[in-house]
């Protein structure tokens, strides 16, 4: 079962060779690895460079923002089984192994989502970071948490959806597990921590500098799931909401106290 996985990068040298590295080590057989790079000058291309060998697919041209270069990368995959990762993100050892074992031992499956941990800027872990069941409901509400850098997906369900929405510029990946909801893909939840998720200053999660854009790109998802605006009703739901999840899934806040006790975990990273 081949793995195609997507990297998009502009600028990031500081972490670009970390996550190349916990891609193309991974003790997987068929992995094919694509890379894109919308126009680096801080010296990401000559890190590149140096994968070459190891990376299927590399594409240097401008493009319109990350889910314009994502919808590249993806034009050229060839795996049944897909996943994307940002350039100061890195997946952890056995990640490709483990999901392919879950989709393998439940084919009807279109979309596996893992779990993660947030890391700072010297990978230092923040906390755990745990994905929670994922339906256009809980999207809609605010209730169902997805780590992006843990979920993988058939290619078939990625081109049924028609890649992302390039007009979204900050939760595109939200928008296509929303999309690919709406179009009837079966989610599953695997209790497996496969990535690490970089949150420092100058990160869009970090610096929170489109949170304006992002409030709005919330409320059109909330009305794409729903078909209609929001109501003042909405707001003592999406408490609800939040209630059944943390009664039905009180394993992540559980986890979330423990280490403010016991401390954070250590991982094996590449």
């Amino acid at each position: 079962m081949k793995i195609s996985i997507i990297t998009i990068s502009l600028n990031q040298a500081e972490f670009l060779e970390r996550a190349i590295r916990s891609v193309v080590e991974q003790e997987y057989a068929e992995i094919e690895y694509i890379v894109v790079d919308a126009g680096s000058t801080d010296g990401s291309r000559q890190i590149i460079d140096r994968y070459r060998d190891r990376i299927a697919h590399v594409i240097e041209e401008p493009d319109k923002g990350p889910p314009d270069g994502l919808n590249k990368g993806f034009a050229l995959a060839s795996g049944e089984i897909c996943g994307y990762l940002n350039a100061d993100d890195e997946f952890l050892p056995g990640a490709f192994t483990e999901a392919a074992s879950a989709f393998a031992r439940d084919p009807s499956l279109d979309v596996i989502n893992g779990h993660g941990y947030i890391v700072d800027r010297e990978n230092r872990v923040i906390r755990r970071f745990c994905s929670s069941r994922f339906d256009r409901f809980r999207h809609a509400y605010g209730a169902a948490v997805v780590i992006q850098q843990s979920t993988f997906f058939r290619r078939s369900a990625f081109i049924d959806v028609g890649g992302f929405n390039i007009e979204n510029r900050t939760c595109w990946d939200g928008e296509l597990m929303l999309d690919m909801a709406m179009k009837g893909k079966r989610f599953g939840l695997v209790d497996g921590y496969w990535s690490l998720f970089r949150v420092y200053g100058d990160s869009i999660s970090g610096s929170q500098r489109l949170r304006h854009i992002s409030v709005e790109n919330w409320d059109r998802l909330f009305e794409k799931a729903m078909g209609r605006k929001k109501k003042p009703m909405d707001g003592v739901i999406r408490i609800l909401m939040r209630v059944e999840k943390w009664l039905f899934d009180p394993v992540a806040p559980f986890l979330r106290l423990w280490e403010k006790i016991v401390g954070t975990p250590r991982i094996n990273t590449f």
